[in-house]
């Protein structure tokens, strides 16, 4: 006997209702979803009830014979209407250059208008992990074009009015995202110009990372995982050892980082490398590639 709705798991019965609503709109009986996925008659019948809990095989299997992908079949925010759907298979193949393109024509519809190109290039963001120098070589680019130094991690504890840790601790990470949003916000309409340090995590939020991209010319600030490890220890920051059991733990932990941001971190307009450099050459080489870039997007 089928138990009452109201008594089923929420979540499972949205799931089955968007299997039916899915199978419909491909025309498809039960017995041919069946088929095409290769599963039971009677467990897709249970899946479009909300009965039971299907495995993510099975609906990866549904999601296949359905050609829709596994986030449309959980309710994936793009998939709620037509035109997500419309504007989710324009862009869908598209090479990186072409993303960035649309991403950039419709900023100025929907993110509250980008702004000049000059008046974006006068505030500096430097991106990148700790220990790639964003800190010392921020405030010596902001002594050096004699603009204000803002470290976001400090404008983030002023906004939450704790420190970074307890904010963790107490609120968890996504309190910490929306201080994190909450003080860029406030940098970008206080300092017009300005040198900004951000916490290597900001590009883990797209929101915040798209409002930086839009309203900062971005410096990505590279280094070897092995630089970066030595940095930050040096500076008598332990954290990277914390919960591994030895350095090589803490250095796979750090590459799985790196490796899993540099898509995002590459989004910056400008890249500069600062593995195996003192830091007299690193602000060398940074100021003298700014200057070089800023000449250039002068002239376009």
């Amino acid at each position: 006997m089928t138990e009452p709705a109201a008594e089923r798991e929420p979540f499972l019965v949205a799931l089955g209702e968007r299997v039916r609503m899915l199978r419909a709109r491909k025309g498809l009986t039960r017995k041919g979803l069946s088929q095409g996925a290769g599963v039971s008659e009677r467990h897709l019948a249970n899946l479009e009830l909300g009965v039971g809990n299907a495995s993510i095989l099975v609906l990866r299997q549904v999601a296949l014979a359905l050609d829709c992908s596994l986030a449309e079949l959980l309710g994936d925010e793009t998939t709620a209407s037509p035109e997500w759907l419309l504007i989710r298979d324009l862009l869908a193949g598209r090479a990186e250059p072409e993303l960035q393109r649309a991403r950039m024509a419709l900023t100025p519809l929907f993110g509250g208008g980008a702004p000049a190109a000059a008046s974006r290039q006068r505030r500096l963001a430097l991106i990148g992990l700790r220990g790639a120098g964003k800190s010392t070589l921020g405030r010596m680019l902001a002594d050096e074009l004699d603009v204000a130094f803002v470290e976001l991690n400090q404008e983030i504890e002023r906004v939450a009015g704790c420190s970074l840790s307890e904010i963790h601790n107490l609120y968890g990470p996504n309190a910490y995202r929306r201080y994190e949003r909450r003080a860029l916000e406030e940098t970008i309409e206080l300092y017009p110009d300005a040198v900004i340090a951000t916490p290597g995590g900001i590009v883990s939020d797209p929101a915040t990372f798209g409002l930086l991209l839009t309203h900062c010319y971005t410096v990505w600030l590279q280094a070897t995982p092995e630089d970066h490890m030595q940095r930050v220890i040096a500076q008598g920051d332990l954290r990277p050892m914390a919960g591994n059991s030895g350095n090589q733990e803490a250095m796979d932990d750090l590459r799985r980082i790196l490796a899993g941001r540099a898509a995002f971190y590459g989004k910056a307009d400008l890249s500069f490398d600062t593995s195996g450099l003192v830091l007299s050459d690193a602000y060398a080489g940074l100021s003298e590639a700014l200057k070089v870039a800023m000449a250039k997007a002068v002239r376009r």
